[in-house]
This record gives C-alpha cells, structure tokens and sequence, in this order.
C-alpha cells in the first residue's frame, strides 16, 4: 500500500507516520511506501525508515507529480492555520483552498479513486447571527463558520465530498478538536495557547492564556486525534455513511480546569508562570468555537474521547521528558 501524507514534517503529521510505520498496515494492508510532502524536512528517523520517501517544497508545486504515483491512499493534513489565515487572506486560500484543489484533481487525474482523509477543523462551526450556535453542537448542526480558516476548511469539505460523489476518490473529512499538548515550538493557530499554557510552564518559561478562566474548549489529545486519523481513514464507505464529515470526539472542558489541572501535576510553580492577560483579537476567534461538541457519529465507529486533561498533560510529560524543568507530582 502506498500513502501520501501531506503536512508530513509537522507535529500530527509526525505522529501519524510514526504511528502507521510502526503499525506496518492500514486497513490490513502492508504499507510498502509513506511519502511525506510538506514545506519543512521530516525528522532524521523518518528520512531513514526504507519505506519514507520525503518531499519538500510548497504543496501547490508538488501536486503534478502526484498523478503518476497513484497513492493509494492520503492523509490531507497540509493547512495554513487559524491565526495566519486571519491575518493573510490570501495565504490561507492559497494554502487551504488552491493546494486542496490541486491535490484533488491530481488525485482525479491518475484515475485509482485512493482513498482521502481530510483534516478539516471544528471552525467550520460558527455563532452566525441568523443560526445561532446550539448548547451542543453535533455532525448535523449547521456549518456557518465566522473565520476564513473555518471557510476553508468547510470548502475544502465540500469539495472532497464531491469529487467522491463523482467517483474520482473514496473521499472522507474529519473534523479535528484543538490538539493539546502540542509538543514543540509554538506555531501561528489562535488556539496554540491551549498548548502553550502547559507547554512553556513545565518548561520553566511564562506563557499566556489570553481568554478568561470560564472559556469552554472542546479539545483532543494527540494520541486521540491520530487514532482518529487513522480510524476514520480505514473504516469503509458503508460504515462512514452518505455524509462525508464527521465530528471526531472531544473532551469539552474550560481553561480554568485546564489550568487546575497543571497545577495538580506540577503545582503551583506552573500556574504561577500563566499570565492571564487577555488579548481581544485572540478572545474574538475563540468566541466563535463551538465548546461542547458531540461526536455519535465517530462513536458508532468504536471512537472514544480523552475522559481527563491531566492524564493528557501526563502523557505529555512523558512522552517529552526532555522538555520539562519543574518538579513533577506523582
């Protein structure tokens, strides 16, 4: 079987191809080639599986070259994210629209009908004034994004449900929660605060939490998120069903329990390096994300979501033992 990860070099992309190498098979078949295409260089480990083939350079250049290879399969999770979209308009239709639309019809063009798995986002939800957000929001609630990020992405949706609906791919979208704990550098999503506000602390350094205590999140673990990834791309069409998106599922909590929760793990020492100024620009993204999201979809798929964010903040602790300086609880 032969992949195609896009968005390879970052931090689910990672993950995700450690996690299929190690595995060996996708659906029951024997992974014989991972290709990683993405603007950075994978990690040493990565490049020198037999299996990896790295690309790098922008997407939109790559696509033509995708015709020939006749994946198999593809994880879509190259994206521009929320904060950049917001601030360039035109790298995020560049980078979210275009380069999905040139994946599809290179997809289109070899003619195989792969199967795709697309990233989309739970932006695709919004408080739009003529609809506005339920207390739970579900799969079938109505998609009205208030960010060009959360536009994109439920473009991007529409378009892999047709090009499925035309026969070109076995196409599905799962609709991603906020990932937290990122391991890592920050990057440029609004939401990379969720991360930070445990990341940098353990780490010794200050971080913000520019919303305030009371902020409801819907997020996932990076180890949940993968197993959704993944389980969402080998289920069949009969049992993924006529509707191409699927909410994969959340442990819907607030900041402030977020936070009470590193102290738990670390104490007092970390809570004390949040600091809780807020910042308008972000709180006006955050507002408009749905907080509590149910996922019945994704559970009749046997998908579960992360039930405690300090066993999340354990697991992140362990998995990066070198990233943390604090003295830690047992």
């Amino acid at each position: 079987m032969k992949l195609l990860i896009t968005g390879g070099a970052g931090f689910l992309g990672v993950r995700l191809a450690r996690t299929l190498l190690a595995k060996g098979t996708l659906a029951g078949q024997t992974l014989t080639q991972v290709v990683l295409a993405d603007q950075f260089p994978a990690p040493a480990d990565l490049a020198a599986d037999p299996r990896v083939q790295v690309l790098t350079g922008p997407l939109l250049d790559q696509c033509t070259g995708f015709v020939q290879a006749k994946f198999d399969g593809v994880f879509h999770l190259a994206s521009a994210v929320s904060g950049e979209c917001e601030a360039d308009f035109d790298l995020g239709m560049r980078s979210n629209l275009d380069s999905t639309r040139a994946l599809l019809d290179a997809l289109r063009a070899a003619g195989n009908k792969p199967r795709v798995l697309f990233s989309s986002s739970v932006a695709v939800y919004g408080p739009d004034p003529a609809h506005p957000l339920p207390d739970v929001v579900t799969d079938d609630t109505f998609t009205t994004p208030q960010t060009s990020y959360g536009s994109q992405k439920l473009m991007c949706e529409y378009m892999v449900a047709d090009y499925s609906r035309k026969g070109y791919i076995d196409g599905r979208s799962a609709r991603l929660m906020t990932v937290s704990v990122r391991a890592g550098r920050p990057n440029g999503a609004a939401s990379g605060f969720l991360s930070g506000m445990v990341r940098e602390p353990l780490a010794g350094l200050k971080a913000a939490c520019p919303v305030p205590a009371d902020t409801l999140i819907a997020l996932s673990s990076p180890a949940r998120t993968v197993e959704g990834i993944i389980r969402a791309a080998e289920v069949t069409s009969e049992a993924w069903g006529p509707l191409k998106a699927v909410n994969l599922p959340a442990l819907c909590t607030s900041v402030g329990e977020m936070a009470a929760a590193l102290e738990r793990v670390a104490g007092k020492a970390a809570t004390d390096l949040i600091d809780w100024t807020p910042d308008p620009a972000i709180l006006k993204l955050v507002e408009t994300w749905p907080g509590v999201v149910s996922s019945s979809r994704a559970n009749k798929l046997g998908l579960q979501a992360d039930t405690d964010y300090e066993k999340i903040i354990r697991d992140y602790i362990r998995e990066n033992p070198e990233a943390i300086k604090l003295k830690i609880t047992a």
